[in-house]
């Protein structure tokens, strides 16, 4: 179409709208050809066709219950934000060195997770640990239903191990928080008033070279009203850190209103709980044996280092039947 590429924001949602609802076309067609093709096969196999056949058909099955999984998953990603782009913040909690070395672990697996599914991540916001590991960043993922998917990450993270960094090998217990936030766009309006924000320049630390800013251009904002307070270092200019602060704030303040909606202000409540014993939804055991358990949907996965290096797919499936199940209880 003429002029379609002239405003390339709308371009680029109409094109994201027409990927997702092709997708739903195509896992339907895909669906409805498989189960044609499995009973033509049946129906020869029946009237005394031969091994080639039945084998066939068993071929099919297996697509098909592959196709079928996932139509059953699309339905799980429902929610209005779930298509959407995701926004993820890592926090470590009390104890110093352990605390922010496991937070650079959890930054790591979001991020292998994301490029395995070949989406886009940017870290944009770090503060690192004193010594090692990082206090805190923020990272967008891009890619269709990240936040579907992510949203299941939302909580405190727990790590037993033995420790790198005690000279006498004991064993320690970690904890850090991770928090996703849909990314919200221009249709979806988030008023936020200039007096109810502080708006902070600063110059970017870092460990050196190019990617480090040498002017003051990264942007801290807090947000009054709730409290939330964003920062981006990651672009080189002013402008474009002030521009994605924003973004994540708006994200972050729309998340606070879908949990407000979705009447789930305890559990919103219970994921600021101080980052520690008894807030954990997740465990991560690489001592004395090896195991990862979630503790909402009982899902657990004895490869620990699969898991850390981005298998997170077993426990986002587990999470959304578990949600679902949740809210058939309610």
């Amino acid at each position: 179409m003429d002029g379609f590429w002239d405003d390339t924001d709308s371009a680029s949602k109409i094109q994201k709208e027409k990927y997702l609802l092709e997708s739903v076309v195509n896992t339907f067609n895909l669906i409805k050809e498989h189960f044609e093709e499995f009973e033509i096969l049946l129906e020869y196999a029946e009237d005394g066709g031969d091994e080639e056949s039945a084998t066939e058909a068993h071929d099919v099955v297996e697509k098909l219950l592959k196709q079928f999984a996932e139509a059953e998953k699309k339905v799980l990603l429902s929610e209005d934000a779930d298509p959407n782009n995701a926004i993820v913040t890592v926090n470590a909690g009390a104890g110093g060195t352990e605390s922010c070395d496991w937070a650079n672990m959890l930054l790591r697996m979001i991020l292998r997770w994301g490029e395995q599914k070949k989406f886009k991540t940017q870290v944009i916001a770090v503060q690192a640990g004193d010594t090692v590991g990082i206090k805190s960043a923020t990272v967008t993922i891009d890619g269709a239903y990240s936040y579907g998917f992510l949203k299941s990450e939302t909580g405190v993270h727990r790590l037993v191990r033995i420790s790198p960094f005690d000279s006498n090998a004991r064993r320690h217990t970690s904890f850090a928080s991770l928090y996703v936030s849909p990314e919200v766009d221009d249709e979806i309006e988030i008023e936020i008033l200039d007096k109810e924000i502080k708006i902070d320049v600063y110059r970017s630390g870092g460990a050196g070279g190019q990617s480090v800013n040498t002017t003051d251009s990264a942007v801290r904002i807090t947000h009054f009203p709730s409290g939330l307070v964003v920062t981006c270092q990651n672009e080189r200019s002013q402008l474009q850190n002030k521009l994605q602060a924003t973004k994540v704030l708006k994200s972050r303040l729309y998340e606070l209103e879908m949990e407000k909606k979705r009447a789930e202000l305890a559990e919103q409540e219970s994921n600021k709980k101080e980052i520690g014993w008894g807030a954990q939804i997740r465990s991560y055991i690489l001592h004395p044996y090896k195991m990862v358990k979630d503790h909402r949907t009982n899902f657990e996965m004895a490869n620990a280092d699969k898991v850390l290096d981005g298998d997170l797919d077993g426990f986002m499936d587990s999470f959304l039947r578990w949600s679902v199940s949740q809210g058939n209880e309610k």
